[in-house]
């Protein structure tokens, strides 16, 4: 039986002819097809009784384990929506998200050892919870809480089926529910395009928003990485070493398990786990940043790893360019990508046979391939750039999300008038169809009338002996807009943090060897570290807190 659209029909196709192959391998355990499939309907069957309904929002707030997979399948066969929440949100993001997302139950965990979630939990106020009915709690023990957030606590008690499964049982069982309940932001009532996973931008200065998507958003577009990147050719395996709460883990698990590739799931990312891993698992696909690539390669082997196929990586410094040039020689098959929650993650990813320079950029072909479509557009003019030309991205695609859940206003303003996605990202797109992201247009600067991105003059000043890192923003300075830098030392243990000790106008006489007059920054101030705010994928940079910080800096020299 056919289940197109549904999220089952993701592996439905490798439950049907290879039902013993390995799906999920973690700390050593292996879960083939069929015995994922029998913890699937045996944990739908319990999560019904517990009183989940379709249409209700369930919020799952766990690490990596097979469990949160089977919990995001069993969900998908009652008709409910995971709400997937973010294992470094603190106590006043979790309510937020619990808040909001209406989630009538929330499932974790409270004893895993590098998070202290029962810390977090602690904080929140359970009066602001007025949708929340219970609390599912996995590993419980005897010291579990008998209440929690003012609402029952009851064990998940389903962590046998799998072992139990019978292997020779017939595999065509597997038939979702019809749902009988609907909320009424669900859409049209077929289970495939109601409300399957609400993912979180990551909001800096305002709360994040909810980003709605189907099962078939979910299961195309999973669809579309197995076939448009290759995986599944023999002796495949991907290292899940991003988390599942964000679309970057979740899809890259997803498009591999479409493509029949075995998963091996990490709890937690360490360099050194993950890179015993990648030899022991002869693992040959992995995504990540740009940071967790530094980390897995630190006193490694001039050639680490040979299994490896593709590292595809989206950047969080300015000095990806270097790292590739670094790497790239070393065997790590690196290549830049591109995503959000509301295009997908893996939506492009770069060629492998392209030169560092262009392999490194985020951005690339996308996994739909003809089915996407990349635009951009001049923000002053309003009129579309030919190829080489940066301006917004607009990208059209049959798995774009489908809202932003309870904000019809955001929804609609993210959307042109004739379906296009306005991602507020900076980029340009090639004669070949591909793309290249750049930078988020709030960070870009309209300098001596022309468009600028930041990461161009940070990566100059990245190459000064003097100095590790730098961000650049731009403020306004005796009415024009004018970039200024902060940038990290090289040497912090020698007091190079004090401007008296390192002058940056010798730094920013060297600039003007190496940049339009324009691009040189009015000022340049040392700083310990970046502001930042923490996404599941990695620590993004805070712009706007460092234009505060340079008006601040500004205001005590002109009063000085």
């Amino acid at each position: 039986m056919s289940h197109a659209g549904t999220l089952f029909s993701i592996y439905q196709k490798h439950l049907t002819r290879t039902p013993d192959a390995i799906m999920l391998v973690q700390d050593g355990q292996t879960v083939s097809y069929l015995q994922f499939d029998r913890q699937v309907q045996a944990t739908t069957d319990w999560l019904m009784k517990q009183g989940i309904q379709p249409g209700d929002h369930v919020a799952v707030w766990l690490i990596n384990r097979i469990e949160w997979l089977v919990l995001l399948f069993a969900l998908a066969r009652i008709g409910a929506t995971l709400v997937a929440v973010n294992t470094k949100y603190r106590a006043h993001e979790l309510q937020y998200i619990l808040t909001n997302s209406q989630a009538t139950t929330l499932i974790l965990q409270l004893n895993f050892k590098k998070i202290d979630f029962a810390a977090v939990v602690k904080d929140v106020d359970p009066e602001a919870l007025r949708h929340l009915q219970r609390v599912i709690m996995l590993d419980a023990d005897t010291s579990t809480p008998t209440h929690l957030l003012g609402r029952p606590v009851v064990a998940f008690s389903v962590t046998d089926a799998k072992v139990t499964a019978d292997v020779n049982a017939d595999v065509t069982t597997a038939t979702p529910i019809t749902p009988t309940k609907r909320s009424p932001v669900d859409g049209p009532s077929t289970l495939a395009d109601q409300n399957m996973a609400f993912f979180t931008t990551s909001g800096t200065t305002k709360g994040p928003k909810l980003v709605m998507h189907t099962q078939r958003t979910l299961s195309e577009h999973a669809g579309h990485v197995a076939s448009g990147y290759g995986f599944g050719e023999p002796g495949d395996k991907l290292l899940a070493a991003l988390p599942l709460c964000g679309v970057f883990g979740l899809n890259s698990v997803l498009g591999a398990v479409a493509g029949g590739m075995p998963v091996v799931l990490m709890d937690f990312f360490e360099g050194h786990t993950a890179a015993a891993l990648i030899h022991s698992e002869h693992i040959t696909h992995v995504f990540g940043s740009d940071e967790m690539l530094r980390r897995l390669t630190e006193n490694s082997d001039p050639t680490p790893f040979p299994s490896l196929k593709t590292f595809g990586f989206a950047s969080f410094s300015p000095r990806f360019i270097d790292l590739a040039k670094a790497l790239i020689p070393r065997g790590i098959p690196m290549r830049g990508l591109y995503g959000s929650s509301e295009v997908m993650a893996l939506f492009s990813l770069q060629k492998a046979d392209m030169p560092i320079e262009e392999r490194a950029l985020g951005g690339g072909y996308t996994a739909a391939g003809a089915l996407a479509t990349v635009r951009a557009r001049d923000p002053d003019s309003g009129e579309l750039c030919p190829p080489g030309i940066s301006g917004e991205l607009e990208i059209h695609s049959p798995t774009l999300f489908k809202g932003y859940f309870n904000n019809p206003q955001a929804t609609k303003d993210a959307f042109t008038e004739d379906g296009f996605f306005k991602t507020g990202d900076l980029g340009y797109t090639r004669t070949d169809g591909s793309f290249v992201y750049q930078s988020r247009m709030g960070d870009t600067m309209r300098l001596g009338g022309f468009l600028v991105d930041p990461t161009e003059i940070e990566q100059v000043l990245a190459e000064q002996p003097e100095i590790k890192s730098a961000q650049v923003v731009g403020i306004e300075i005796k009415g024009q807009l004018k970039p200024v830098a902060f940038v990290i030392p090289s040497d912090t243990q020698s007091g190079r943090t004090n401007n008296e000790t390192i002058d940056p106008a010798i730094i920013l006489n060297r600039l003007s060897k190496q940049l339009a007059a324009f691009k040189i920054p009015a000022h340049l101030w040392f700083i310990d570290a970046f502001p930042a705010t923490a996404s599941a994928n990695g620590d993004k940079f805070q712009r706007v807190k460092l234009r505060e910080l340079a008006e601040k800096n500004l205001a005590s020299s002109t009063s000085a």
